[in-house]
């Protein structure tokens, strides 16, 4: 039997979380919202995820950190200001003992969106090129 937790939603997630991050999610699903407002919110991984034209970061409770996966190019284009930080090629973990830097996390976010829109009108434009040589 698999006794993994599944989630039903974003608020689910938030609710089965520890009492202490619960106050932190709820700001950081804000802050996420408020930089990619078009953006949709699903459960995706087991995490709180939001997508436009694709994933476009998800976010996580830990024991002693919030973990925030913006893609490798999120966390690349910001390497210098997540330098303090623990990480891998598309993940950042903020520690629970130190202020949450959701202006930095805003940044992060808007970035993503731009970079998420601008694939999809390329592709848009190379499906658009595909069908006129046709």
């Amino acid at each position: 039997m698999d006794n993994k937790i599944t989630y039903e939603s974003v608020d689910d997630y938030i609710s089965r979380s520890a009492p202490e991050v619960q106050e932190i999610l709820q700001t950081l699903r804000k802050v996420i919202q408020e930089s990619a407002p078009e953006a949709k919110e699903k459960i995706s991984y087991q995490m709180p995820t939001f997508e436009l034209h694709g994933n476009l970061v998800h976010f996580a409770a830990f024991k002693k950190h919030i973990g925030l996966y913006p893609a490798p190019s999120g966390v690349e284009a910001f390497k210098e200001e997540l330098a303090e930080y623990k990480g891998a090629k598309g993940s950042v973990q903020f520690p629970l003992d130190k202020p949450m830097p959701y202006d930095l996390i805003s940044r992060i976010v808007e970035f993503r969106v731009a970079e998420n829109l601008q694939q999809a009108a390329d592709k848009a434009k190379k499906k658009k090129l595909q069908k006129q040589e046709k």
